[in-house]
């Protein structure tokens, strides 16, 4: 029913999505498409002459973003009603351990919203987020991440799962709980660096939600 996309839209630069958006506006959802920013997505790891061209490739990736018919939440949030439900959908820039930038803000995101709605989504980039400002500290039940692509390496067999990654994140692929909270964390569909995947196949999740009241 709705279409979520947890950032990274490109590597470094606006112009990377130029070709691409007759496939990317196929994507469509029946209630909406949503999207937030990742790390790759500021320009941070570029040399710009001027603050200004980091800038306006900034605006870039965001117009791309809504060109291709995402709802770009930036610290803010969305409800969606269905049946008489309620659900919210937060959405914050990215958040990680430095040294990466911290331009999520969890607080100014959830402003203004309801104690009664009874389900909550956070969409983060990085896992490290719900860690360090999510879990035990604010009522959020479901945070859906990526940002690790499952190191593009690693090994699964039933139950058994393991990439490099995860000695720099340890929630790097899959589900997570802890007490009443939840964290999936997405393998990613593209690639940095390396351009191909060994042993971790892109991933695009399906999660089906459903009332137990």
């Amino acid at each position: 029913d709705y279409l979520f996309f947890t950032g990274d839209l490109v590597n470094n630069f606006g112009r990377e999505t130029d070709g691409w958006f007759d496939v990317l506006r196929q994507l469509e959802a029946k209630n909406g498409m949503m999207s937030i920013l990742g790390n790759h997505d500021y320009g941070d790891y570029s040399q710009w002459d001027k603050p200004e061209h980091k800038e306006e490739n900034f605006l870039e990736v965001q117009e791309a973003n809504r060109e291709i018919g995402f709802d770009l939440l930036m610290n803010e949030h969305r409800i969606l009603e269905r049946n008489g439900q309620r659900i919210a959908v937060i959405g914050v820039e990215n958040w990680g351990k430095p040294p990466f930038h911290q331009y999520g803000d969890l607080t100014k995101a959830a402003e203004g919203l309801d104690d009664d709605i009874p389900f909550r989504i956070l969409l983060s980039h990085d896992p490290s987020h719900w860690d360090m400002q999510v879990l035990g500290k604010i009522s959020i039940d479901l945070t859906l991440s990526g940002h690790t692509h499952g190191a593009q390496f690693g090994v699964e067999a039933g139950s058994f799962k393991w990439s490099p990654v995860q000695y720099k994140y340890p929630r790097w692929a899959g589900l997570y709980k802890e007490g009443n909270q939840y964290l999936y964390v997405n393998r990613g569909f593209g690639f940095l660096g390396f351009p191909g995947r060994v042993g971790m196949p892109p991933e695009i999740t399906v999660i089906e939600l459903r009332n137990t009241v």
